[in-house]
């Protein structure tokens, strides 16, 4: 397995690459100080498995990178870590499509359970949007989501949309032009942040809430 990491601070880097890259391990970690430094390892490394991405770098945002990563390399999933636990940024990071959004304050256990669960094809979802969504859960069990606190993406509706018509996670993929597992973790997603368990209740839940 090869990681990347893209951070400014040297002891940041150092520390996350000693927890991934345990003795014994067989993880291989590639660090960059800027975000110019992560493209060309990004470029460089088509092998890379997964990035761990900074979300407040100098110069050129954390944000930005997310974007541009997702340009160069669509199957390639980014956790962003950042020092930040307002759900606005982790609905932002989402909707530039990163794949988990980790606070900073979070466990080493957590940390690798994220990377776990990212390369299994999912999205993490902190805690802290899990309990904002709880507070629109209506009578029914369904979360109540609204436009001021929709914590979906564009593409995450688009999915919604054609999961109505009955598609497949293949099938789904050939009409975004995604991979199915970009389709796979969508759904996770979606199940999350309505806090459903299957297709239908999903589905059931994105009209109520007058998203499709």
């Amino acid at each position: 397995m090869k990681l990347l990491i893209i951070d400014d601070h040297s002891i940041v880097r150092a520390g996350l690459a000693a927890l991934l890259a345990r003795p014994g391990s067989d993880i291989v970690v590639v660090q960059a100080a800027t975000t110019a430094e992560g493209m060309t390892e990004v470029d460089t490394h088509p092998d890379l498995d997964a990035v761990f991405l900074d979300l407040n770098m100098p110069g050129e945002s954390g944000m930005s990178a997310l974007r541009e990563i997702g340009r160069r390399r669509p199957d390639l999933p980014v956790i962003l870590l950042s020092s930040s636990e307002d759900p606005a940024d982790v609905r932002r990071a989402l909707a530039a499509g990163a794949f988990g959004y980790v606070p900073k304050s979070s466990s080493p256990q957590t940390l690798m359970s994220v990377l776990k669960l990212v390369l299994s094809g999912e999205v993490y979802v902190p805690p802290l949007m899990l309990k904002e969504a709880a507070s629109n859960v209506g009578g029914d069990g369904l979360n109540r989501i609204d436009g001021s606190s929709n914590p979906l993406t564009d593409r995450q509706i688009d999915v919604l949309r054609l999961l109505a018509r009955g598609l497949s996670n293949k099938e789904i993929g050939r009409e975004l032009l995604v991979a199915e597992r970009t389709v796979k973790a969508h759904v996770t997603a979606i199940f999350k942040a309505f806090g459903v368990s299957n297709r239908a209740q999903a589905v059931d839940a994105a009209r109520l809430a007058a998203l499709i």
